[in-house]
C-alpha cells in the first residue's frame, strides 16, 4: 500500500498549487476538485481550499489516489496552452514540495517516483555548495541561477536539465526561432552562413570549429532534453561532481553564444 501524505506534505503541495502569485486560479481549483470527485469546501483561500479537499479525501478513503489525480489533471501541459508561462513556476514549486514525498512532475506533466529528499536545510546546503564551487570556477551567471534548493532537493539532475534548457532559450532569443533540440541547433548554427557564428568563419579551421560547436550543443540537448522526457529521473542519478562538470560545459556554451555574431544573410 502506498504511504499517505503527511499533514506537512499536504500543506506544502496545497501551498504550491494555490500560491497567490503563480498558482491555480479559483475557477480551475473548483473544476479540478469536481473532476476528481472530492468534496469542495467552497471559495476560501486557494491553498486552504485545496488542502481541505485533499485532507478530507485522504482521511475518508485512506489513500492518496484522488490527490495524485488532482495533481496529474492540474499539471497537464495542454491546460496551459493559452498561458504557457504559468506552467514552469507551478511545476517548480510543486516539485519542491513533492520531493519530500519521493515524487516529481515531469515536463510532460507526468508524476514519477524519485529518491526521497531529506530536509529543506540539506537541499539549501547542497544548492549553496554547488553555487560556491561553480563561482570559484568562474561559471557564467546565466548558469548560476539554476543552483537553487528546489532544483537540487533530490540530487542535482534538475539543476543541470534546467540549465541546458536555458541554452535553447538564449538561442531562440538571439534568432527569433521557435524550434527546440536538434532542429534548433541545425537552423541556428548550420548553413552558409549560419544564423549564429562563433567565429569569422574565414578559414576551414574556423568553419570546423563552428561545426564542432554545433555538434557539442546538439549532443548536450540530446543527452538532457530527449531521453529524460521518457525516462523516470530515478534512472538518471546525478552526483555533485557530475553536476559541476556539466554546468561548466553549459557555461562554456553560454559564453560562446554571448560572444557570437549574426552574419548578414542574403
Amino acid at each position: 500500500m502506498k504511504p499517505l501524505f503527511s499533514q506537512a506534505g499536504l500543506e506544502a503541495i496545497a501551498g504550491a498549487l494555490g500560491d497567490t502569485d503563480t498558482g491555480l486560479k479559483g475557477a480551475e481549483i473548483e473544476l479540478l476538485i469536481a473532476t476528481c470527485g472530492m468534496t469542495d469546501p467552497g471559495p476560501i483561500t486557494k491553498r486552504t481550499r485545496i488542502y481541505n479537499a485533499f485532507a478530507d479525501s485522504q482521511n475518508q478513503r485512506r489513500d492518496r489516489t484522488r490527490i495524485l489525480g488532482f495533481i496529474r489533471h492540474a499539471m497537464k501541459p495542454a491546460r496551459y496552452i493559452r498561458e504557457p508561462e504559468r506552467f514552469e513556476p507551478i511545476r517548480t514549486k510543486l516539485n519542491f514540495a513533492l520531493a519530500f514525498a519521493g515524487l516529481v512532475v515531469t515536463e510532460a506533466g507526468a508524476l514519477e517516483s524519485v529518491p526521497v529528499a531529506t530536509t529543506l536545510t540539506e537541499a539549501q546546503r547542497r544548492a549553496n555548495e554547488l553555487r560556491c564551487d561553480l563561482e570559484t570556477r568562474g561559471v557564467h551567471a546565466d548558469v548560476l541561477v539554476f543552483c537553487r534548493a528546489e532544483l537540487v532537493a533530490d540530487d542535482y539532475f534538475h539543476a543541470v536539465q534546467e540549465a541546458v534548457k536555458s541554452v535553447a532559450a538564449k538561442m531562440r532569443t538571439k534568432t527569433g526561432l521557435t524550434d527546440d533540440g536538434a532542429t534548433l541547433v541545425d537552423r541556428a548554427l548550420s548553413g552558409t552562413p549560419p544564423m549564429i557564428a562563433i567565429n569569422p568563419l574565414s578559414s576551414e579551421s574556423e568553419r570546423g570549429e563552428q561545426r564542432g560547436f554545433a555538434n557539442l550543443v546538439k549532443g548536450t540537448f540530446g543527452m538532457f532534453r530527449n531521453p529524460t522526457a521518457h525516462e523516470p529521473r530515478i534512472h538518471w542519478p546525478m552526483s555533485k561532481g557530475d553536476a559541476q562538470d556539466l554546468l561548466t560545459l553549459v557555461s562554456l556554451i553560454h559564453r560562446r553564444l554571448d560572444a557570437s555574431d549574426m552574419p548578414a544573410r542574403g
